[in-house]
């Protein structure tokens, strides 16, 4: 093998045609050159076929199409012929594989082609179309140029890849699932693997999913669709991308008479550059997913773990990821001198934004009765961040639920009707409360039925929501014991860590909150009563805040941020193109975010309701002792000016 590796696709494809038995697969050959899947298909379907590319463009980047009966294809290569170019073909008859030939020549496999509008008639290629897809085979050299190991060269295999769960947009009679690939890569090199195939398009572009598996409806790596199983190395992650063999799956699934395509890791090897397609392709190609079209350095693919259970890792361009970090950075100002800063951790606002974009039902509790001696005992700050983030989460689409103390659920239900009647909450959300009804209480309260594998919801968001300490009780920053206000809501964060599937967040600003408990060894030693009032409790993510609302206004406006990034929203939707975003939806979600008049409204609807100033206990428009106009008015802003809405929605 290692004589051949060095040769051009020109020389490879002679030796390809002279049917040269070293050529068995492609995979680590000709490196630094496009690698094309093919599906050569009656003339009759053949529009149809490209609409369903244009359709799929990230499993089915469309690099070329032939003319009827063309066997050559000089955009992509020259002196080539499709009929023995490839070493191994499959034929196809009635959308069944039938077997598989080393050339197209003989006479066994000329097509007979039957076509419901012209009757059946015999003929040859002459009547066929031949499609040239991109391969990922095109960028495996540009990985192990990077130092980013390619698993399946190493062990001289077939590269695994396993029809998913994920359906394709359906085009006349094409319909199939998703068919990925899969490479394990190491942990430490992700961010290469995505930059590298990010910049290649042409070749699928980015993964689709990196993580368990059976996100995508895969059972076991060990037993792949097609190809061979590839061994993962000690601190190996799976990382699929989308495959040209679900070219193969929609022809199936079409019942086509006569087809044929090259078998699975037999590829077309062109003459073109595995570079980004505006630069090398002969003309501009209307293959190429749009949403990834741009090959701008600031939007190039950063990948971030958001959970571990199952293990699940998210992409979002660099500069959607350097937005948040600013908001995370704004959010973090102290102006009350309460030390937060030094809780502080990098990307947990971010982590929790990624992990709530990829939720479908999310519940968010809030409530911190900071004041035991006053009727109600609440504070102002939690609840207007709570809605914040409840009203952008259903404009994207999520399903939003309220979990509230059992004392504090009428005052709660008016006051979230107050906030729809006003336009501060997009639409009425249901209000629950969780009381202690046993062992198996929360288990019951976060699945259906109790059922592990049956959740309810796949995120809990607490935001200045009181945490139990490792001492069983409730404090306020005062040290005061408040566990008789408050139910015992953390034990579904507890139960969440059991469930797989379920993600949580929590949101503070002194380290007594819900959600706060993997900090609190930083809070014992730097806040003030840390000792006693530290939370036990942890959340996969941890967000520190000056003021806790600041961190539910970030985490609105990350959602907004990342459902408007290109590489983050093509990751999410599994690279399938299932809906464009619209003006009328990029206007929802502006109109959807935080803003000053909002905020200043439903703070007065807090107050009207008789809640009070965390710090000082003031019935006034203040949270944590900090004067709404201009301390709160002005993180808003800047939040919205990192963020970018337009103009008229600030």
């Amino acid at each position: 093998m290692a004589d051949i590796i060095s040769l051009s696709p020109a020389e490879l494809r002679m030796l390809i045609r002279q049917e040269d038995p070293r050529i068995r697969i492609t995979s680590g050959l000709a490196n630094g050159y496009q690698q094309a899947c093919v599906i050569i298909l009656p003339n009759y379907l053949a529009n149809d076929f490209e609409e369903f590319c244009h359709k799929n463009p990230t499993p089915l980047p469309l690099l070329h199409r032939s003319q009827p009966g063309e066997t050559s294809c000089l955009p992509l290569a020259k002196n080539a012929d499709i009929r023995t170019d490839i070493s191994l073909y499959c034929v196809y008859e009635e959308g069944r594989p039938v077997k598989t030939v080393s050339n197209l020549q003989s006479s066994s496999t000329q097509a007979r082609v039957t076509s419901e509008q012209r009757g059946v008639h015999q003929g040859s290629l002459s009547d066929m179309v031949c499609f040239y897809l991109g391969c990922s085979f095109g960028f495996e050299g540009r990985l192990r140029s990077a130092g980013v190991p390619v698993r399946n060269v190493e062990q001289g295999k077939k590269v695994s890849m396993f029809k998913t769960a994920v359906p394709c947009v359906p085009v006349g009679v094409f319909h199939c699932p998703l068919v990925v690939s899969m490479r394990p890569i190491p942990a430490g090199v992700l961010d290469a693997a995505v930059e590298i195939t990010h910049l290649n398009p042409a070749a699928h572009g980015a993964p689709v999913h990196i993580g368990d598996p059976a996100l995508l409806g895969i059972r076991d790596l060990s037993r792949p669709d097609c190809g061979d199983p590839v061994e993962m190395q000690p601190g190996d992650v799976p990382v699929f991308w989308a495959c040209g063999v679900t070219a193969m799956e929609a022809m199936l699934s079409s019942k086509v008479s006569v087809a044929f395509s090259h078998s699975p890791g037999c590829m077309f090897l062109t003459d073109i550059p595995d570079a980004p397609p505006s630069s090398v392709l002969p003309s501009p190609t209307s293959g190429v997913d749009p949403l990834i079209a741009d090959m701008s350095p600031q939007l190039i693919p950063l990948c971030f773990q958001i959970s571990h259970n199952p293990l699940l890792y998210s992409l979002a361009s660099r500069r959607a990821v350097t937005s948040i970090r600013q908001m995370e950075s704004i959010i973090g100002e102290d102006p009350g001198q309460r030390g937060i800063r030094a809780l502080m951790v990098q990307d947990e606002l971010l982590r929790s934004c990624l992990a709530l974009s990829h939720a479908t039902s999310v519940a968010i509790t809030t409530g911190f009765p900071a004041h035991v001696k006053r009727s109600p005992p609440d504070e102002t700050d939690g609840p207007p961040g709570a809605i914040a983030m409840a009203t952008m989460l259903l404009s994207l689409g999520k399903r939003v639920t309220m979990i509230t103390d059992r004392r504090a659920l009428d005052m709660n239900r008016a006051i979230i009707d107050e906030a729809v009647s006003s336009g501060v909450l997009k639409a009425a959300i249901p209000l629950v409360t969780f009381e202690d009804g046993g062992p198996d209480a929360a288990m019951h309260f976060l699945c259906h039925h109790g059922d592990p594998s049956k959740p309810r919801y796949d995120h809990l968001v607490a935001i200045e929501r009181s945490g139990r300490a490792e001492d069983g009780n409730y404090y306020n920053m005062r040290g005061i014991n408040i566990k008789h206000l408050v139910d015992p809501i953390d034990d579904l964060f507890v139960a969440a860590k059991d469930v797989a599937g379920i993600g949580t967040t929590g949101i503070g600003d002194g380290g007594n909150e819900l959600g706060m408990g993997h900090l609190k060894d930083k809070v014992k030693t730097l806040m003030p009563n840390g000792g006693l009032i530290a939370c036990a409790v942890p959340a996969d993510a941890a967000i520190a805040a000056g003021v806790s609302n600041w961190g539910g206004y970030a985490v609105a406006c990350g959602l907004y941020l990342l459902h408007t990034c290109p590489a983050h929203q093509r990751y999410r939707r599994r690279g399938q193109r299932l809906e464009l975003t619209t003006p009328q939806m990029l206007q929802d979600w502006a109109a959807n975010l935080p803003s000053v008049d909002k905020e200043e409204s439903f703070l007065s609807v807090l107050v009207r309701f008789g809640m009070r100033s965390g710090r000082t206990g003031q019935l006034a428009m203040e949270v944590d002792g900090l004067t709404f106009h201009p301390t709160h008015a002005d993180i808003i802003t800047r939040l919205l000016e990192v963020t970018g809405p337009p103009p008229s929605q600030k």
